[in-house]
This record gives structure tokens, sequence and C-alpha cells, in this order.
């Protein structure tokens, strides 16, 4: 061989090397990727990474979530990552099914409150009936009011027939109002038998964070399929070219500003229906909690209200209540499923989206805190008039340095 043909030799060999250098390497930042966000080896590195994470905190009746910077309700800061943390979290312990179970159910007596909630959320959609023992130990002993919520919630997603006794006693003697109203809401869910469905364990499984906040005001929303209270299935393109969608997702049947809302959209049937504009309210619940918010369940004693919801609502809506299950929909279109805590219970962002006849997205609204929002007759009439602009006079506001 000659020297030329050894130097050339030695270079396509130091080329390769190079090379497969380099595919090793990003074999390894795509495995770490991977690992980030399609689940983890084993029940603890989950809760490790959430444990790990540090959350806004809660309030002193550990009930609402405050900005840390501003200690006010709310997040001011519209890139934070706790709802994303939060949600896959839940998604990679629900994907460990029934084998993770008995580790997940170790997990409700971790130190970390942030911990034995997610813990808590994945064991109800999961619908595990091994840890309805423990679970009800959370319910009597947990300290923070977020937590023996979120445990409440669970047993009426299992169906616990046997805890009926323990959450009835705690719908009057929780010192807390809003675990109150959630043992409320699982003795109906018990007695009725809905608890998780099939398809709310599948959409928790199937979150996909490559999907995550991928709409963008200016171009075309994406495609969404969601079923409403009485399971008919809605799509997005069903009215492309024929009429205007708005999108807006509320809480929960708990609500006092949800229900505002409502009742504001029934007295604006009318004008809605000139405008040509498809009003849906969306809700990042399973279908009891669904319909539970448009009357269709049993008529919770609300602090905020003696009206009665259930006979108003079950006449008067006019619209879709759509089930954004495992707010899959929510994270795809920005709304941060599980942002904060409000009333005991970790919800998306208050948010309002305006869709085009041309499918084109005009108006994509993100609330700083539960208020956070245009009104019903303001949102109409940014459709009116085509200027797509608002800014809540409340909204949360970092500090310029901060």
């Amino acid at each position: 061989m000659t020297l030329m043909n050894q130097n050339n030799h030695s270079g396509y060999t130091w080329i390769l090397c190079f090379v497969f250098s380099w595919i090793i390497c990003l074999l390894g930042v795509f495995s770490c990727v991977a690992q980030e966000t399609d689940g983890e080896a084993t029940v603890l590195h989950v809760l490790a990474r959430v444990q790990a994470h540090e959350f806004h905190p809660l309030n002193n009746d550990n009930a609402f979530t405050n900005d840390r910077t501003l200690k006010q309700h709310g997040i001011a800061d519209l890139t934070d990552s706790d709802w994303r943390v939060r949600l896959l979290a839940v998604r990679d312990l629900v994907r460990f099914g029934m084998d993770g179970v008995n580790e997940i159910i170790k997990g409700l007596t971790h130190t970390d409150e942030h911990v034995r909630q997610v813990c808590a959320m994945a064991l109800g959609i999961l619908k595990a009936q091994a840890a309805i023992d423990n679970l009800e130990s959370v319910v009597r002993d947990d300290p923070i009011v977020m937590v023996r919520s979120q445990a409440v919630i669970a047993l009426g997603q299992i169906e616990s027939k046997d805890s009926l006794p323990l959450l009835r006693e705690q719908l009057k003697e929780d010192p807390s109002r809003d675990v109150r109203h959630q043992c409320e809401l699982a003795v109906d869910q018990i007695r009725k038998q809905m608890g998780t469905t099939q398809e709310q364990l599948s959409a928790y499984q199937t979150l996909d964070p490559w999907r995550f906040e991928s709409v963008e005001v200016g171009k075309a929303a994406q495609e969404f399929e969601m079923p409403d209270t009485e399971s008919k299935v809605w799509r997005l393109s069903d009215f492309r070219e024929e009429k205007w969608v708005v999108l807006i997702w509320v809480f929960a049947d708990w609500c006092p500003v949800c229900h505002g809302e409502f009742r504001e959209l029934i007295k604006m049937q009318a004008e809605f229906e000139k405008e040509e504009v498809q009003v849906f309210t969306i809700e990042c619940h399973d279908r009891y909690r669904g319909r539970v918010m448009v009357g269709k369940e049993l008529d919770p004693a609300y602090w905020f209200s003696k009206q009665s919801f259930k006979k108003a609502y079950t006449e008067q809506i006019w619209w879709p209540h759509l089930l954004d299950r495992a707010g899959a929909v929510g994270a795809m279109y920005g709304v941060d499923p599980m942002a904060f805590a409000v009333h005991g219970e970790y919800i998306n962002r208050p948010a309002t989206v305006i869709i085009d006849p041309d499918g084109v997205v005009r108006l994509a609204y993100y609330g700083t805190y539960w208020g956070d929002r245009p009104t019903i007759e303001q949102t109409l009439e940014m459709v009116r008039n085509g200027h797509f602009e608002f800014e809540h006079p409340k909204r949360l506001k970092l500090p310029e340095n901060g």
C-alpha cells in the first residue's frame, strides 16, 4: 500500500470514527429526551422527579396555589413548568398499571405533598382497589387540604362502596369546605357506579408531550375530537367554512366564576346564533364530573349559591360541554392542565380561544389566576369587531426585573 493510500485509509477511518461518535452522542441525547418525556424506569424515579421540582407553594389553607414571587393566587409566568411536571408524572405512574400500584401506594406517605397528590391521582385513574385503605388513611390524617381532596376524588373514581361511611363522616367533619364538597361528589359517584372510565385511563396513557403547546395565533388550529356529556363526539373540522368557534376552558362545578359565565351564555344565546358562532365549554375531567358541571347529576350544596343549577341548566344550556380527558387537548392548545390549585384541586388555566371560519386561531388567551379572561360579552364583541386583543385589568404580572 502506498503512503497516499495509507493516508487516505487513515483519513477515512478517522471520519468514520467521528461520525460514529456523533451518532452515539445523538442517540444518548434522544434517549435522555425520551426518558424525560416518555416515562421513567421505575415508580421511584417518577416520584423523585416530582420531589426535585420546585413547585409554586400552596397558600396558608393549602387549597390555592400562590405565585412564589407575587404571593397571590395563580401563576403569572405562562412559561412555568409546574403543570407539565405534574401531568407527565401522573401519566407515567398510570402507565405502570397495576404492576406499579404497590409502589405508588407507598408514595401516599411521602414527606412531599406534591408526591402524595400525584400518587393519589394516579391511583384513582387506575381504579386501584388495593389502595382503598391507604387512601382512606390520607382522607383522615393528611394535613394538606389538596392531598385530602385528591384522595377523596380517588375513592369516588374507584367506586369504593366500603368508603361511604368515611366519606359521609368527612362530609360533616372535615375542616375544609373544599374537601367536604369533594366528599359529596364522591358519595354520589360511588352510589351511581360512575367511576373512572376506560377513556380517561387511555387519555392519560397516550399523552404526547411533543404535541403540547402546538397552537399559535395566526396559524391553523389543531384538529380535536372530544365527547360531550351525552357521549356525542364533536370535531373542530365539522365547522370549517361554516362558523366561528369559541372554546372556553372552565374549571369544575365548584367554580362560581364558571357558573357566572354559564349564565351569560344562556342570556346571550340569540346573539351568538346571529353571529354564527359555535360555542364549546370544555372541562378537563371525566364524564361524571362533566355531567355535574351541567346539572345532569346531583345538585350539590354550594356555598356560593342557593339556586338549583340542575333545573336551570337542564332546560337552558344550548351549547355542548366537552370532556377534555387528561387535559390532552388543553395541553395541545396551551391551556396548561393542572397549572395551579383552586379550591383544593389542580386545574387548567382559564382560557378562551377564538377560531375563525377558515380554521385560523385569532385569539388564544390564557389566564394567570382563576378570574383572568374576557367575559362572554367581551368574547362575542371581539368576533363582531375583528379586534382580537384583550388583557384583564387584574392580570398577574411579574416585576420587570423578576
